[in-house]
């Protein structure tokens, strides 16, 4: 009975509506807002209306929806017959050094790490709790972000990468001897660099404002250039400062920008052990529209460059390269250990596999956003343990692909790829990246050469 009163009473108005579209001009027409979402798309129109609302510069979660990176447009190159697949996956190595020339490097059980994202400006307690617990788990790192270390994070992460921060609020010896690696963070790929934003004194809970030293009523800066650092020089001293104090690796982070090769030449004159270089791509708590989709470079690109650039100059083995922004899947991670990098940073889509079966306490009353940020209005209902088990469970499955796929191309250890093991579906794409390009046959200069191949 329900069903047939609502049926009689939506026949009408859907006719009516229908009738309107079918028939009417567009200046009367409801079909005309599909015309302008076509146009202008519903990002924008969203947007603009959130501009509209505040007058304020926007706050977007989680970076850019623009991918430009053409991970797609590259493929790995299986062996089968002319070289045998490796024989076992026990015979596959996962493992991984940053900073291999430091008096302590970082050795990792996975090339997979967990990127800066601070607690406070970025994730709450818990969920950093989280992540510190399940890197561990797998035997990988995970890192500080532009925040400060806190006992919480620390006694349950292995290994801890913590950022030397503009903020300042990792920047003391005593915080510094916490660490298992330093990371000097100048930009961020979501950023597009580096640029300042302020935290509110009134947005900073107890427990914060004692992480980050500040008094009541005093807000939080991330400044746009590092404290004390004005010229190039002021940089390579201060790296020279940090390697000479501490036994562990000491690195750069930058947003990869089209003056890449000029930003790595200023980190050539230092002594740092590796190199972060932070795609357009790259996730973040919050960033402006514009700074997000509009400056930088895309994550493989950067990469690429930078490999390039290091290894030209000869370089290469005096900096380990760690690729970040935007991966999310296992064979991104091996396309760009392919390229040249020794290890990936994963953010968001971390953060995300950790909380996976907990949104739906939140779900849908609240955007999972508010489960994990400092702010979120549900941070509190997050379960650690479990979190860390996802991202721990994760980080296993992700590793294990790669070393199917590693098994398939005949390697025996993630240090063995090369471009060599990638074919590009795109002639452009393949000229750059000094790879094959997949409608080409291979040549053989002989058939003693193809031969010789054959029985490799």
């Amino acid at each position: 009975m329900i069903n047939w009163i609502l049926m009689r009473m939506m026949n009408p108005l859907t006719d009516d509506v229908t009738r309107t579209m079918l028939t009417q001009d567009y200046p009367t027409n409801p079909f005309e807002i599909v015309t302008v979402a076509d146009k202008l798309t519903p990002r924008a129109i969203i947007e603009a209306g959130m501009r509209s609302q505040t007058g304020k510069a926007l706050q977007r979660p989680f970076g850019s929806p623009v991918v430009r990176s053409p991970w797609d447009d590259i493929l790995l190159t299986p062996r089968q017959l002319f070289q045998l697949p490796t024989a076992t996956l026990d015979e596959i190595s996962t493992a991984t050094v940053i900073g291999r020339n430091a008096r302590k490097p970082l050795n990792l059980d996975i090339p997979i790490m967990i990127t800066g994202m601070s607690y406070g400006g970025s994730l709450s307690l818990k969920l950093k709790m989280a992540l510190a617990k399940g890197s561990a788990m797998v035997g990988t790192s995970t890192n500080t972000g532009e925040s400060a270390v806190t006992g919480e994070t620390r006694s349950l992460a292995k290994y801890l990468v913590g950022q030397y921060n503009r903020g300042g609020w990792l920047t003391s010896r005593e915080q510094l001897s916490l660490l298992d690696a330093i990371e000097i963070q100048l930009g961020q790929g979501a950023f597009g660099g580096a640029v300042e934003s302020t935290m509110q004194s009134a947005t900073i809970g107890k427990h914060l404002r004692k992480t980050w030293h500040l008094k009541e009523g005093q807000d939080a800066t991330v400044r746009a250039r590092m404290p004390g650092v004005s010229t190039p020089r002021d940089i390579v001293e201060l790296v020279s400062s940090l390697k000479s104090a501490h036994d562990i690796p000491v690195g750069v982070k930058i947003a990869a920008s089209d003056f890449i090769e000029k930003e790595l030449q200023v980190i050539a004159q230092t002594d740092a052990d590796f190199v972060v270089i932070d795609g357009a791509e790259g996730g973040t708590a919050v960033a402006p529209p514009t700074l997000e989709d509009d400056l930088g470079l895309p994550t493989l690109y950067g990469l690429a460059r930078t490999v390039d650039w290091l290894e030209g100059q000869g370089l290469r083995d005096r900096f380990s390269v760690i690729a970040a922004g935007g991966m999310r899947t296992p064979g991104q991670f091996l396309k760009a250990l392919a390229i040249g990098a020794d290890a990936v940073y994963v953010g968001s889509i971390a953060v995300l596999a950790a909380v996976h079966a907990q949104v739906v306490k939140i779900l849908p009353k609240a955007v999972p956003a508010q489960m994990v940020l400092y702010d979120g209005q549900y941070s509190d209902k997050l379960d650690v343990d479990q979190a860390a088990t996802s991202l721990a469970n994760f980080l296993k499955s992700c590793t294990e692909e790669m070393k199917l796929a590693l098994q398939a191309l005949g390697k025996k250890s993630v240090r063995e790829l090369a471009r060599e093991d990638l074919v590009a579906t795109c002639k452009d794409l393949a000229e750059f990246m000094n790879i094959r390009y997949a409608g080409s046959p291979r040549r053989y200069a002989s058939k003693t050469q193809l031969a010789s191949d054959r029985l490799k």
